[in-house]
């Protein structure tokens, strides 16, 4: 089978218990998922972009929004600790049984990261092709604050360093570790070969590069409070 085109899978599930409803939430006046769907139709390099989920009422606002919804995914494959590979999977295993479609590269997207734009999408994919890693993934610096030479643990009321490194004392952490840039997976973007996922059955793979976003962009939705913040960042980008 020819391999064709880049496929962006947006998934979306119904089922969130910490914010009920969450990818569908209004933020101002919209829902979640609608800054996704805007993103991936924005992309250039996106040929085909999917969205993946058990759920009709999040259905009907992705084929509102322009995106295409094939199938829906059955409830097993929408619990609490299905892995995004085995969603992923899943839609591959449907597009080529169906269609005999197989993409050369899936850009999984979150509806979770409303900040993240088009030339986000883009600058990924353009990444993925240079440097023919086996995937990109969007990342953040870490804030100096949790840091590993500062993240502590509360023990017994007592505070004690998270990780020892050899030779440091319980009360001070690495000098190394205090000055050094740490990043996050902020999960923007992950860009990736469907070869490598097929092979591997995993995102990463052996190469995989980071794609450093701004903090400002990297906001994931993950309660009431990040859909405030979420909402007064969208306002101030649009004044």
């Amino acid at each position: 089978m020819k391999p064709e085109g880049i496929l962006g899978i947006i998934t979306a599930r119904g089922g969130s218990k910490r914010l009920p409803g969450k990818n569908i939430a209004s933020v101002n006046g919209r829902p979640l998922l609608a800054y996704t769907c805007e993103a991936a139709l924005g992309s250039a390099l996106l040929t085909r972009t999917v969205l993946s989920t058990d759920d009709e009422a999040i259905a009907a606002v992705g084929r509102s929004c322009g995106i295409e919804v094939p199938f829906l995914r059955p409830k097993e494959l929408a619990r609490d600790d299905t892995p995004s590979t085995d969603v992923i999977a899943h839609m591959l295993s449907e597009l080529e049984k169906k269609e005999k479609y197989y993409p050369t590269i899936i850009v999984l997207l979150q509806p979770t990261s409303p900040l993240r734009t088009s030339e986000h999408i883009d600058r990924g994919v353009r990444l993925l092709r240079q440097t023919g890693a086996d995937s990109v993934v969007s990342v953040v610096e870490a804030p100096h604050a949790l840091t590993p030479g500062k993240i502590m643990r509360v023990v017994d009321g007592k505070l004690r360093p998270a990780e020892r490194q050899p030779g440091q004392s319980a009360r001070a952490g690495s000098r190394a570790a205090e000055t050094e840039k740490f990043y996050g997976c902020n999960g923007a973007i992950y860009a990736f070969k469907t070869a490598v996922f097929l092979r591997s059955g995993g995102i990463f793979g052996d190469d995989s590069r980071a794609m450093i976003m701004n903090p400002e962009d990297s906001l994931d939705i993950d309660s009431p409070f990040d859909l405030l913040l979420a909402e007064k960042l969208l306002q101030d980008r649009a004044a």
